[in-house]
């Protein structure tokens, strides 16, 4: 089986699930998009109203200035798969214990299948989790923001890059040029990514 079609299985199974409450007040579920051997993935927390009613995920004012990121670190969101911890539209944009717990492992399966890299984590909850899949703590992204984490596991051997959401940016500006030249280090450090196992 390829892996398009797993994630195509994937994909179905994400829209009849009914773990969690969230499904009630979606739209439309987002899973991501992106090639499945992508050797780059961005995962963030949870989709907003613009990623709701499309269905696809970064496509709001944050997905737009995360475009503007993408291209100061000399990558193509077109060869990137962009997909979040949660998959169901967060009202007020606060996931929940339960709602990350029954959605991550999708997450898990999204990572397995596509075997990425890398991995920039976008915010706190994103890094976290994929921080303490592979046994290392979390700290506050103030403190581990632009650093590279090389982890592996039996299945996989890959970086994760923590950064501060784009979002984050937009309510803070004075975060924005912290963003950029966290992206543009990103760039430069992009050559050095160890080969997949």
């Amino acid at each position: 089986m390829s892996r398009e079609a797993i994630l195509e299985d994937l994909r179905k199974k994400v829209e009849g699930c009914r773990k969690c409450d969230l499904w009630r007040t979606r739209n439309r579920i987002v899973f991501g998009e992106g090639p499945a051997d992508a050797e780059v993935m961005i995962v963030g927390l949870g989709p907003g109203r613009q990623e709701d009613l499309q269905g696809r995920p970064f496509v709001g004012a944050a997905g737009k200035f995360l475009d503007q990121l993408l291209s100061e670190a000399g990558l193509s969101r077109d060869r990137i798969y962009i997909t979040n911890v949660i998959k169901c539209f967060l009202p007020g944009n606060r996931a929940t214990e339960e709602h990350v717990k029954a959605c991550t492992p999708y997450l898990d399966q999204q990572i397995e299948v596509i075997r990425p890299k890398l991995i920039i984590a976008l915010g706190n909850i994103a890094a976290c989790y994929l921080l303490g899949k592979f046994g290392l703590r979390c700290e506050p992204m103030e403190k581990i923001h632009g650093r590279a984490y090389d982890v592996s596991s039996l299945m996989l051997s890959l970086r994760i890059v923590p950064m501060y959401h784009p979002a984050s940016a937009l309510r803070n500006p004075g975060l924005r040029d912290k963003l950029i030249e966290d992206w543009r280090e990103l760039g430069r450090t992009l050559g050095d990514l160890a080969p997949a196992s």
